[in-house]
C-alpha cells in the first residue's frame, strides 16, 4: 500500500473511487480545480498494482465571517470497502492534516461535513481524530439527509506566522485599534516583544 499526494493525472482515478463509494458526486470542473489549485493537500492510496484504492479531496478556503482567517476544508473522504478498517482513512486524514498545517496559508481550523447516519465516519472524526461537533446542518445534501459540520481547531502556538498575518490585515484595513489589542494579548502570552 502506498500513500502520496494526489495529481491530475489521478483525477479519473480518484473520480472512479468517489463513484463507487459515495452517493454525493462533484462535477469534474470541481476535482480538476481542487487538485490544480491547492496540489500539496490531497492524498491517495493505491495497492500494490497503483490502483486508487481511497483518497482525501481537501482545499483552503477564507473564513466568511473573517476574512483575514483561512480555514481547511476536507472535501471528500473516501476508501473503497475491501480496503476498510486497515487505517487508510486516518492515515489520508492525517496527512492532509499535516499538510494543510505546514503549508503557507495558515489556518484556523479545518472543517468537514459528515451524513448524520454515517455512524463509522463520525466514529473516525470525533473519537480518533479529535473533531468537534460545530453544528447541524438540515437538508445539506442532495437526498435531504442531514449532515454534521465538523471542526478541528488548529492551535496558534504552533503558528505564530497567524498572529502576523491577523495584525497585518488589522493594520491595512484601518483597523489599528484591533491591532492594538491583537498584540497586546500576544505580549501577555509573552509570544512577542
Amino acid at each position: 500500500m502506498n500513500i502520496r499526494r494526489a495529481e491530475a493525472k489521478d483525477l479519473l482515478n480518484i473520480l472512479r473511487c468517489n463513484l463507487h463509494n459515495l452517493p454525493e458526486n462533484y462535477p469534474m470542473r470541481f476535482w480538476t480545480y481542487s487538485t490544480l489549485t491547492w496540489p500539496e493537500i490531497s492524498f491517495l492510496a493505491e495497492d500494490d498494482d497503483r490502483k486508487v484504492v481511497g483518497y482525501v479531496l481537501c482545499s483552503i478556503e477564507r473564513e466568511e465571517k473573517f476574512p483575514y482567517q483561512w480555514v481547511g476544508h476536507i472535501n471528500s473522504l473516501s476508501v473503497l470497502r475491501p480496503y476498510r478498517r486497515m487505517g487508510l482513512a486516518r492515515q489520508l486524514m492525517d496527512m492532509a492534516k499535516d499538510a494543510m498545517i505546514r503549508g503557507t496559508t495558515v489556518i484556523e481550523y479545518i472543517q468537514l461535513h459528515v451524513r448524520k447516519s454515517n455512524r463509522a465516519a463520525l466514529s473516525l472524526y470525533r473519537d480518533k481524530l479529535g473533531y468537534e461537533h460545530h453544528r447541524l446542518e438540515t437538508k445539506y445534501y442532495g437526498d435531504g439527509e442531514d449532515a454534521y459540520s465538523m471542526r478541528l481547531p488548529v492551535t496558534h502556538m504552533k503558528h505564530p506566522q497567524t498572529w502576523v498575518a491577523v495584525i497585518y490585515y488589522h493594520v491595512t484595513h484601518n483597523t489599528r485599534q484591533l491591532a492594538r489589542r491583537t498584540v497586546s494579548r500576544l505580549r501577555r502570552r509573552k509570544l512577542v516583544l
